[in-house]
């Protein structure tokens, strides 16, 4: 968000020592030690004295980098012996020193002893796999491996791998026994063209492009295994989405297998599960021979610097590369944005216009179990490294690939996604019109504050608002609704021109460097684009410039916020450096996201951990759960400054009514009643984290999951009896652009059905203006 420029001009004083100490270092001799040894250094100076809030490196501080660096290493304590930590806690309190005279013994003894366990643990595998498992015992796996204890002994460490490898055999054996579709060993011909038809029609029916041709070879596959549901004359109305959904059932009952297998087919299918999980292991060991040393040093460096906050961190040369096109805006994959908690890969992101997004069943909170290649073998992501684990999710354009996965409600699915180019049009400004008790409404939708600092003519979100509101007003809207939801943040030069918009003028937001006082970021234009009513619609996933947009809105009154508990809670900025453009050496260092600043409301608050919280507050089924900054550790803390001289914007007659009726509304709304029950339920589910290892026992643990969910079901039925059509000027643009037209089309069908928006066109309903417009507020 702040240009390096303003960040070097501060820091000189820093800079200039650093850049003169890595001068006389002009090259390595090939010698990892060296290289690892400069990046200690340069590291250590950079954090200590760029970052915003940095930490004392003491006893404390090398305590939290030991925990941080073994648990990347060994999240589910399945390689290290007790004797190991022991011997590695002889530098427990050491590694501040080390850090300080540029030692990295610590590192190179965990290091090393990593990749022997690593070793022993093949022939673990191996051995075990050789053997078949009895799933008539009663046993059970805890998979909250924080709370386990590392092996005492080798024969312990064994019995952690055999009940391990038992829990991936036995949900690979439930797979064959109940025809999911993440195994296709034992389909025949026309069992996997029914499925694959499956996974593409779901495809084509979400992003609402199926041509009468794939319709027709549908329905003909259809007819020919006797399960006739239209008329295979390519008529495109034929196939609707609930004929999809009775199709995908019919065959989920012709393909499933008779839970009464005989011994004989239940033990080769056991068998047969054995074999995959072994493959599965071979595959992840294959893929780990090409991790490189860099990478497992970068472990280590990122272990320091997540002790100062979650988002500074360093990029190994390979990751540097990666991060390069992710900020971009444009490359191929799925279109999601992914973190490691524990041993598990974490959807923490869906980039809005993206092949998960359209397809609709990818949600933030779900875990990653498997990732299958098309017709591929799934292979097993559980404890992969997270950049291991996206070499394999993402691909090339048009690919299909599987993803097995642990829900947020518990179940286990299996969804396929079309791998496209993800581009940048799907987050740009785009608005609807609706009416609602005889009152027309705009509805905008913001994905992103986005900017491009390199093109002074490429499109920004500011200048897009205005252009949109402008075009509203043309067609006499009473209100407006703005939906901030999973928008998270971008440019702030953008959000404080945008929040100029609704205000006379005045601050916007308050930005602190270390150490220097705030300084207040102010709209200058006396000018107001929209005085009439406004709606601000939030979630946990609107961070970081959508929070100040939120908050100015709040803290002025110009808008009643509304959403979940609070928002994400990121009020903290980075800049990114390149080593290598400030460090001269022919090696490449990669690159480092430094926290060089912090947000601070105009009423004094920090956006940081604790967010914006509404106005009225919208149940979500996160509401239990901890998402955004708060799901992190060691974030920076929240803290207050003083006020910024503002004037409240007055001119609401009823703003205090109006919140109140609207929680009275919530309360009384049985949609909302059930997101509720739904969220108490979810958390429930998050909290068990035993696993049955008898078959019988955890089929039925399954089952009763999948039961319990039932009545969750209609959360997705709902509708709004709301009407939403786009702006007269776009209605003339898609007739001549169909993709426009289809992506519209399903937007508008997901607006009518969302309970959120309801709520908000009932809140700006409600409000009223009179004349009076400000109020002045002083610190």
């Amino acid at each position: 968000m702040t240009k390096f420029k303003g960040y070097m001009k501060r820091n000189l004083k820093f800079i200039i020592p650093i850049i003169a100490l890595v001068l006389t270092l002009v090259s390595f001799t090939g010698n990892n030690d060296e290289k690892n040894k400069v990046l200690i250094s340069i590291l250590r100076d950079v954090l200590t004295n760029g970052h915003y809030e940095p930490k004392q490196i003491n006893d404390n501080f090398s305590v939290v980098v030991f925990e941080d660096f073994i648990g990347d290493l060994d999240p589910a304590k399945r390689y290290f012996l007790q004797s190991d930590i022991d011997e590695f806690s002889k530098y427990k309190t050491e590694i501040d020193n080390q850090i300080l005279k540029q030692e990295i013994a610590f590192f190179n003894l965990v290091y090393n002893r990593f990749i022997q366990r690593v070793d022993e643990a093949k022939t673990y595998y191996k051995e075990i796999l050789k053997t078949p498992y009895d799933f008539t015992i009663d046993e059970i796996l805890d998979i909250n491996y924080e709370n386990a204890k590392y092996a005492k002994n080798k024969e312990e460490i064994y019995s952690v791998w055999k009940s391990q490898l038992k829990y991936s055999t036995l949900s690979r054996l439930y797979d064959k026994l109940n025809g999911d579709s993440s195994d296709n060993t034992n389909l025949s011909k026309f069992e996997k063209e029914f499925r694959n038809n499956i996974n593409k029609s779901n495809f084509y029916f979400n992003n609402f492009y199926t041509t009468k041709q794939q319709i027709k070879k549908i329905q003909k596959i259809l007819i020919d295994n006797g399960l006739n549901i239209g008329k295979a004359d390519g008529t495109y109305g034929n196939m609707t989405r609930k004929g999809i959904e009775k199709y995908k059932s019919k065959i989920k009952s012709k393909l499933k297998t008779s839970e009464k297998v005989s011994d004989e087919e239940f033990a080769q299918l056991e068998i047969d599960a054995r074999k995959s999980t072994l493959k599965n292991y071979d595959d992840f060991y294959e893929y780990m021979k090409d991790f490189e040393h860099t990478e497992w040093f970068a472990t280590y460096l990122n272990s320091i610097t997540a002790a100062f906050d979650p988002h500074t961190s360093y990029f190994a040369p390979k990751r540097k590369k990666e991060f390069d096109e992710d900020i971009s805006g444009k490359f191929e994959g799925i279109g999601a944005r992914l973190f490691k908690k524990n041993d598990y890969i974490k959807i923490s992101e869906l980039i809005t216009g993206g092949p998960a997004w359209r397809a609709g069943e990818l949600e933030v909170g779900d875990l990653i179990l498997k990732v299958a290649q098309g017709d591929g073998e799934p292979l097993d992501v559980v404890g992969m490294r997270l950049s291991k684990a996206i070499e394999f999710i993402k691909g090339k354009k048009g690919t299909e690939v599987r993803l097995t996965l642990k829900k947020i409600d518990g179940s286990i699915k299996v969804i396929s996604i079309i791998r496209d180019i993800v581009e940048r049009q799907e987050t740009f400004v785009k608005s609807s019109i609706t009416i609602k008790d005889g009152k027309k409404f705009g509805v905008i939708n913001l994905p992103k504050f986005y900017v491009d600092f390199s093109d002074k003519n490429a499109r920004n979100c500011a200048t897009d608002m205005a252009i949109e509101i402008e075009r509203l007003k043309k067609e006499n809207i009473d209100g407006i609704l703005i939906d901030l939801r999973n928008n998270g943040g971008g440019s702030l030069p953008s959000v404080i021109e945008m929040a100029g918009l609704f205000i006379k003028d005045g601050p916007i937001v308050q930005v602190k460097y270390k150490g220097e006082k705030p300084i207040v970021r102010k709209d200058r234009d006396k000018s107001v684009l929209w005085d009439g009513p406004l709606v601000v619609l939030t979630n946990e996933l609107s961070a970081s410039a959508s929070e100040i947009f939120a908050a100015a809105m709040q803290d002025y009154k110009r808008a009643v916020v509304i959403g979940s508990k609070q928002t994400f809670g990121k009020g903290t900025v980075q800049n990114v450096l390149d080593l290598n453009r400030y460090y001269n050496t022919p090696n490449d260092l990669g690159g480092m996201a430094l926290t060089i600043q912090k947000f601070y409301r105009i009423n004094g608050g920090s956006t940081q951990l604790e967010g914006v919280k509404p106005d009225v507050i919208l149940p979500s089924r996160y509401t239990y759960m901890n998402v955004g900054e708060q799901d992190y550790d060691n974030p920076l803390p929240w803290d207050q400054i003083k006020k910024a001289n503002y004037s409240l914007w007055n001119n609401y007659t009823n703003f205090d009514d109006v919140v109140l009726n609207s929680i009275d509304r919530i309360n009384k709304n049985p949609q909302f009643l059930l997101i509720d029950d739904n969220a108490k339920w979810l958390k429930k589910g998050q909290d068990d984290t035993i696993i049955y290892l008898n078959y019988d026992d955890y089929k039925d643990d399954l089952e009763k999951h999948s039961d319990e969910s039932e009545k969750f079901k209609k959360l997705s039925k709902y509708e709004t009896n709301l009407t939403f059509n786009s702006p007269l000027y776009e209605s003339l643009l898609i007739e001549k652009d169909t993709v426009l037209g289809t992506n519209r089309i399903a937007w508008h069908k997901n607006l009518s059905k969302d309970v959120y928006i309801e709520e908000g066109l009932s809140v700006l309903g409600d409000l009223k203006l009179s004349n009076q417009k400000y109020q002045t507020v002083k610190n």
